[in-house]
């Protein structure tokens, strides 16, 4: 669509006329010749001598094109534009953090493949995590992986296709043997720190209790509920298990209570999904887009034109003038 930014410029047009007609042509003062014959010619000629000044009139052709060329420089001040179609980007209304356990306890092959095949606990939760990132339109993702300490994998981007290649790349243990539940809830609030939207979800996905943390899980929590972030918990350990790979479904539902968040229970690679689903439901948001239309600046036609028609209707008069002295 072509548009003007500034339209009022064009009340500038008739503003040549008025001056026209409101200021006194150009006067020079020159000496002269007085001759004692001078009434005598002018009888001859068949003229009346008058006083003042003489305004030559210029050509029609010279008009029109001078006329033109102002039309020309008034559209170039009054910024013409071509506005393209608007281009709409979707701005991110909620932070969500990933947080998932890489202890030794999450090679336990107790989960089913879409294939019906037996694969271990990080295997059925990449795959759930993979769909589950693919809906998450709208949002800012961030990892952290943990085991004996917890490690920003990703930092909160819009970029799910690379949340889920770091993603599919972690292995079991590349964060140590050991589980720091409550130290990862402790990064997660620093990074949400820089985080300036209204929504904080951390989602925490664990297969033991916490053997390792400096901070008590809970006390973490507390923390974290102070800095607006809502924590929902997913075991996917054996409640049965004992000793370090012991699941602490006590302290997991705890710290989702304390946060106003909730904790949930995975078993199977079934029960996983229907996890997300409740979290896709439970975090529902309207996703916040703003749009724009680009504008490409065309000034530069009109004013290039109206340097053109000016040099070439000087350079045809200058021609002219050059024949003239020729001839003379």
């Amino acid at each position: 669509m072509f548009s003007f930014s500034y339209i009022w410029i064009f009340l500038l047009l008739p503003l040549p006329l008025i001056l026209r007609k409101l200021t006194k042509p150009y006067q020079e003062e020159r000496q002269a010749i007085q001759t004692p014959f001078f009434d005598e010619l002018a009888d001859l000629s068949g003229q009346e001598p008058g006083s003042g000044s003489i305004v030559r009139k210029q050509p029609l052709l010279r008009q029109i094109v001078v006329g033109f060329c102002w039309c020309l420089l008034v559209a170039a001040l009054a910024r013409p534009q071509w506005i393209e179609q608007p281009v709409i980007k979707e701005v991110p209304s909620r932070d969500l953090l990933l947080a998932v356990d890489l202890s030794g306890s999450m090679s336990t092959e107790d989960f089913t493949s879409r294939e019906g095949k037996k694969i271990n606990r990080l295997a059925a939760v990449k795959e759930v995590l993979d769909d589950f990132l693919k809906r998450r339109k709208g949002d800012r993702v961030g990892l952290i992986f943990f085991g004996s300490v917890p490690f920003i994998q990703a930092p909160f981007t819009e970029d799910l296709d690379l949340c889920g290649e770091l993603l599919a790349e972690a292995q079991v243990g590349m964060a140590g043997p050991k589980t720091a539940f409550g130290d990862t809830i402790g990064l997660a609030i620093n990074m949400f720190k820089e985080s300036t939207v209204k929504d904080k979800l951390l989602i925490i996905l664990t297969d033991g209790n916490d053997t390792s943390s400096k901070v008590e899980p809970v006390k973490a929590a507390q923390i974290a509920a102070d800095n607006g972030i809502v924590i929902y918990s997913v075991a996917v350990g054996d409640p049965q298990a004992v000793g370090e790979e012991k699941l602490d479904e006590k302290t997991l539902q705890s710290v989702a209570e304390t946060t106003g968040g909730q904790f949930f229970r995975a078993y199977d690679r079934k029960e996983l999904e229907k996890i997300y689903d409740k979290i896709d439901a439970l975090s529902t948001h309207d996703i916040e887009t703003v749009s724009y239309r680009p504008r490409i600046d065309l000034y530069f036609w009109p004013l290039g034109i109206a340097v053109l028609l000016s040099l070439l209707m000087h350079g045809v008069r200058a021609s002219k003038n050059t024949n003239v002295q020729r001839l003379t």
